[in-house]
This record gives structure tokens, C-alpha cells and sequence, in this order.
């Protein structure tokens, strides 16, 4: 396995179990690919995911693997959800009760709760047949789409309508909108561009809720890290693959350290394009540089991890600070990349529920703006962005914060690459558009006969739970092919 990323954890516990040897190489020290953590000055940051979704395909996952997964970690609910800052110096808690969620609606507009009801119960059967039809396929072959119950299913899921069209034919208060829009923000298009089909992540977002994974994000990771290990997997981390070595249409071996390593097979859960544009002989390569030129990346980002020694009152566990035009910041996004000039952005407070995370009376957050990939990376732009989010913050916290700020780091586009291989520095992988969903994506299969891969840049796309998903569509197409 080249990475130890949430995929390549999967394959190797999903390989492991069926009694493979399994090896798995990661330049970083630790599992998790970018759901690693770190510790200083007494603060914990998870440095990428900070969303726990999808609870049951989780749990799924586990279960399949013939775990269970309260056996590794614990989950809890968050109530609220989520707060939203709007530009009218407001908020919005989103709560987790469903009657008070309907009630909500019901303060946005005439009728809210029962048109959010009906919207919830479309994205509900998205959800349920994207799960069961589709979010499994390798996407290899034609024929996987053109079973007569999945073209039937597949007319059912909008792919044709936006997202974007799919909320204004259905709401008209602004507030409402920009809450059912959020979840496609990191998908890699404004939701004028995303289909429909993505309002699934409405029903994964205010019906299955948002969680907290005892110990951090990290827990994933660090889970299916033992169960690998505890079924004869090895993992060596600070270890660098320079090279894959092929002979007669096949992998014979990686280049480790330097050092020639021999495998019948090797699954890539590194980024694809790193893997395979400079890993890979030329000859090998099913992608060249002008493809992965015209790909639509999702976005890059910016992120702070602040260390304050003092708590933040106004501040709940997640915050979305939607008080500038969504519209306006997607458009320096994707249509004319620039950095954001009235940028939104996230902030996550783990010290609001995990009292394990920061000094007594402290609070950490990760704060985190979404940003167009290749920027001018610099030093003076990351505190420039710095003094606007906390200039915004303490308008809407009533709180000054700055004077507070103990520990401060960034992490960008360059860190991106250079942590990661990430190409372009993006953080979330492909955009979720039309064009590049299921079997157009990247393959999961190499040119070369022995040579898979799984993560962000292949099906069924980014985010924790389909990472785990491509994890296993890599280790079952292996098998199938032994």
C-alpha cells in the first residue's frame, strides 16, 4: 500500500482480514493521510476533517470488516449542529430535534417546515440509492450503469437540475437557502453547477446529524490502523516511495528508501495524479499531464489552528461565518480564481466538547476558508486573511481575540503539496460536477495489470465516508482479479 490515508487504512484491514500480507508505506508518522493530528503548547488540532457524517455508513464499514466500531471510539451527537453568522450581526443555531429543526424553517418562511419536510424526503431517497446503487461501483465498465434498476433509479436523482435550482424552486428566504446550499461548498462547484443528486448531503447533514468521534477525527484512522495490525498488516511510517517498477505490463516492485521492495500487488491511496505522473514510467501512465490539466479540482484552503487562552462564549462546536455573498466568494473560487475578497469561512471550537483538547479556560480552533487551488502561497497573504477573519470574528463574538492568541499556525496550498502531494494543492479532491462523476472519474485500475488505486481522485469521491468506500472497492476489485 502506498499512503496510509483513510482508503489505504481500509484496503489493508479489508485485505489483512482475508489474510493477505499487507505493507503499507506513508512519508508522514502517522495514520490518518490528511485526517492526521498534532499537538503543541497543550492544544490538539485535527488538521483536516473535522465533519463526523453518515454515522451509518460508518458504522457499515466497520461492521463489514466484522468489527464493531464502539469498540475503538465512542460518537456524540452535536446539538446544535452547527451556528450560522449572518451579515444582520445574527446567528442561527441548527438544532438536532427535528421538530425544532421543522420550526426553524418555519421562522424563515410561510410553510418552511413543511417545504423543508418535502425537500428532506426527496434527498432522503437520493441518499438511500446512492448508497445501494451506485457509491460502490469501480466504475471500470459501462455496463455497471446500464442495469435496467439503476437506469431506473438514476432518473430519480436529479442529475440533470442543480442544487442551486433544485432550493429556489422549493424556498424563498435567503437564510434557508445558504443553510441547504453549505454542504455542497466543497464539492467543486458553486451549487449552480452541482446536480441535484448532492442534495443528498441535506439528509446526511440535518437528518442523520453531525457527530464528535471520541479522541478526534484521528480515531478513524487510529482505529482501522489496529485492526490492520491485528490481523498481520505492518506499517512503516517516514518512509518515501520513489518509484514503481514495472516489467511486461505488471508491477514487479517499489523503489522504497531508495530500496527495490517486490509485491504481487499494490494499491495507491497517495494522491492519484503524484502516483502515477511521478511514480509511474511513462509508458504505464493511462493519464497524461494535458488530462489532468483540464480536471475541475475542488478547492484548496487556507487554514489556522489558533491556540486562545481565553473561552470564546459566543463560539458552539462548528461555525459558519455566512455573513458575504456565497455566490460572491464561489465565483473567486472557480470562475475567476483570485483570493476571496469578502471570503466565508468555517470555524471549528473542539474545547466546546472535548475538554481533552486544550488547557483549562483555552479554547482551540481551526479556522478555515476555502480558497481557489495554485494562489500565490506567501506568508503576507496568510496574515493578511489572518487580521480579516478575527477583525470579523470579534465583530460577531463581541469579543477581542486576538490579544488572547497563544498559539498560531497555518497551513495552505504549498503545505498541501508538499504534505501530501496534493495536486494543485487542492484539499477536496475532483469537483463533484456531472462530468466527472462515477465512471469518469479516474479509474480505479491501472494500465499495468497489478496497480490500483483508491483516495480522493477516484470513485466514488472525497470526504470520509467514500474515502473508506474507495478503500474497499480497491481491496474487492484485487481480490476479484487474484
Amino acid at each position: 500500500m502506498i499512503g496510509a490515508g483513510l482508503s489505504s487504512l481500509y484496503s489493508a484491514c479489508y485485505l489483512a482480514k482475508k489474510g493477505h500480507q499487507v505493507i503499507v508505506y506513508d512519508k508522514n508518522n502517522m495514520p490518518g493521510g490528511r485526517s492526521q493530528f498534532f499537538e503543541s503548547d497543550g492544544f490538539t488540532f485535527d488538521m483536516g476533517p473535522s465533519w463526523y457524517w453518515m454515522p451509518d455508513v460508518i458504522d457499515r464499514m466497520f461492521d463489514e470488516l466484522g468489527e464493531k466500531r464502539t469498540d475503538y471510539f465512542k460518537i456524540t451527537r452535536l446539538n446544535p449542529a452547527y451556528q450560522v453568522f449572518w451579515n444582520d450581526r445574527t446567528s442561527t443555531n441548527i438544532p438536532s430535534n427535528h421538530e425544532e429543526l421543522i420550526s426553524l424553517f418555519d421562522a424563515f418562511e410561510k410553510d418552511g417546515g413543511k417545504k423543508l419536510q418535502s425537500f428532506l424526503d426527496d434527498a432522503k431517497v437520493k441518499y438511500d440509492i446512492a448508497m445501494s446503487s451506485f457509491v460502490e461501483n469501480p466504475g471500470i465498465k459501462l455496463n455497471e450503469l446500464l442495469k435496467f434498476s439503476i437506469l431506473k433509479d438514476a432518473l430519480k436523482l436529479d442529475v440533470f437540475k442543480s442544487v442551486e435550482k433544485d432550493v429556489e424552486n422549493r424556498f424563498n428566504s435567503l437564510k434557508a437557502r445558504d443553510i441547504l446550499n453549505f454542504p455542497v461548498l466543497f464539492l467543486g462547484e458553486r451549487p449552480s453547477k452541482i446536480p441535484a443528486m448532492y442534495t443528498l448531503m441535506n439528509y446526511a447533514d440535518l437528518q442523520l446529524g453531525t457527530w464528535y468521534p471520541e479522541g478526534g477525527m484521528n480515531s478513524i484512522a487510529q482505529a482501522l490502523e489496529k485492526i490492520a495490525k491485528d490481523n498481520g498488516a505492518t506499517f512503516q511510517y517516514g518512509t518515501t516511495v520513489d518509484e514503481i517498477q514495472a516489467k511486461n505490463g505488471a508491477v514487479s516492485g517499489l523503489k522504497v528508501n531508495g530500496k527495490i521492495e517486490e509485491f504481487d500487488r499494490v494499491i495507491a491511496g497517495a494522491d492519484y495524479n503524484h502516483v502515477e505522473q511521478q511514480l509511474l514510467p511513462k509508458q504505464y501512465r493511462r493519464y497524461d499531464e494535458n488530462y489532468w490539466d483540464k480536471r475541475k479540482m475542488a478547492p484548496s484552503s487556507l487554514i489556522f489552528y489558533i491556540g486562545v487562552n481565553n473561552r470564546i462564549a459566543k463560539l458552539e462546536h462548528h461555525n459558519l461565518f455566512f455573513d458575504e455573498r456565497l455566490e460572491d466568494h464561489g465565483k473567486e473560487i472557480y470562475d475567476d480564481p483570485k483570493w476571496p475578497t469578502k471570503p466565508l469561512f468555517y470555524v471549528s471550537a473542539t474545547s466546546k466538547t472535548d475538554q481533552n483538547v486544550a488547557p483549562e479556560g483555552c479554547e482551540n480552533l481551526m479556522i478555515l476558508i476555502p480558497l481557489a487551488t495554485e494562489l500565490d502561497d506567501t506568508d503576507e497573504m496568510r496574515e493578511k486573511y489572518f487580521n480579516i477573519i478575527m477583525e470579523r470574528m470579534e465583530m460577531h463574538c463581541d469579543q477581542d481575540i486576538r490579544k488572547h492568541v497563544i498559539y498560531n499556525n497555518s497551513f495552505c496550498i504549498n503545505d498541501f503539496k508538499t504534505e501530501y502531494n496534493s495536486y494543485k494543492g487542492n484539499a477536496y479532491g475532483l469537483a463533484n460536477t456531472l462530468r466527472q462523476t462515477a465512471n469518469l472519474k479516474p479509474k480505479i485500475k491501472s494500465k499495468l495489470e497489478n496497480l490500483y488505486f483508491c483516495g480522493q481522485l477516484t470513485v466514488p469521491g472525497p470526504g470520509i465516508p467514500p474515502a473508506l468506500i474507495s478503500g474497499k472497492i480497491a481491496a474487492k476489485q484485487l481480490i476479484t482479479e487474484l
